[in-house]
């Protein structure tokens, strides 16, 4: 798993990155995160940066649309800092002829084309080419790294419930609104969950117990926010976009230390190992205590992202009230 990656496959996961509580006092901050902060004007640097340069940062300008931008650099930020302290501190580094072949190749020289890409994917390609691209690489490639070196050793077991499309004529909105206070229930107490559980179960909803997940067998499962909790925590998300079923969980167990059979069929590409590797940092940044600015939106741990409101984020991540059980 630690072997380089094919050039093209390097490539690709730096075009495919896939991915707070009460937000900083001083309006000058853009953003906390232990004993990092970085300030408003260097987040509007780089947002004057892209209009300046790329016609497609000018376009979201003239449709309303800049505050992406803002967010995007914040989250990019953030996991810059993250997966740095992060690969430190567990001995994962990259072969600076990695990064040097990539470069040579710049793949963020080009500006970004608007067409046909999704807006908050192109926010996402123009913060890459306004910020340096050998850091943009090197991040790329150490979420690579740290995810390949977990991957054959995360596992999570847990105990989950469904919200579905035809639970009386939900629609998405409905459907989230559902979920999470389903979510809610399940973390009221230690005993909650199994509660809520057999209900669903005897009402004919989709439910599971203990089931045992190992990242070999579900790496695109494996960058969601299901893999990036401690035991005792309930998480409620949508695991396709295309797909109208929210998945409400808590998990009772991760391991990231037993390793698991890879075979051919469950290799990752390497775009799965960075949202992987970015998954990891979850539990990091809990400690580290990260703080946004409000005028950024709020820091939405189930899409490792900035959302523009609290209405807006892509599903809820709750503790467990209580002591545990025994």
């Amino acid at each position: 798993m630690g072997r380089p990656r094919a050039l093209v496959a390097v490539l690709a996961a730096c075009l495919l990155l896939a991915g707070c509580g009460s937000g900083p006092s001083q309006v000058t901050t853009a953003l906390y995160l232990g004993d990092r902060h970085v300030s408003v004007d260097e987040v509007q640097g780089l947002i004057d940066k892209a209009v300046q340069e790329q016609p497609a940062a000018r376009q979201l300008a003239q449709q309303h649309k800049a505050d992406m931008l803002g967010r995007e650099i914040v989250r990019q930020m953030i996991v810059h800092q993250m997966v740095t302290q992060t690969a430190q501190m567990d001995g994962v580094v990259v072969d600076p002829a990695q990064i040097s072949q990539v470069m040579a190749q710049d793949p963020l020289a080009a500006p970004v084309s608007a067409t046909n890409t999704d807006a908050s994917q192109l926010a996402q390609q123009i913060v890459y080419r306004v910020r340096d691209h050998r850091e943009v690489v090197s991040d790329q490639l150490l979420l690579q790294s740290l995810g390949a070196q977990y991957f054959d050793k995360l596992t999570v077991t847990f105990d989950y419930t469904s919200v579905v499309s035809d639970d009386g004529g939900a629609n998405p909105v409905s459907m989230r609104e559902k979920a999470f206070a389903k979510a809610q229930q399940m973390a009221a107490d230690p005993a909650a969950a199994a509660k809520v559980i057999q209900a669903d179960s005897a009402s004919g909803q989709q439910t599971g117990v203990g089931e045992k997940v190992p990242a070999v067998q579900a790496p695109d499962l494996a960058g969601m926010v299901l893999f990036g909790v401690e035991p005792g925590t309930v998480v409620a998300f949508q695991p396709s976009s295309a797909q109208p079923v929210w998945i409400v969980a808590v998990v009772r167990a991760r391991d990231l230390t037993t390793p698991q059979a890879v075979d051919q069929t469950s290799e990752p590409t390497s775009t799965q190992l960075a949202a992987i590797g970015q998954r990891l940092l979850q539990t990091y940044l809990q400690q580290a205590g990260l703080k946004v600015n409000p005028r950024y939106g709020v820091w939405d741990p189930a899409g490792l992202a900035l959302a523009p409101s609290e209405a807006e984020t892509t599903g809820l991540v709750l503790p467990v009230k209580g002591p545990a059980q025994p």
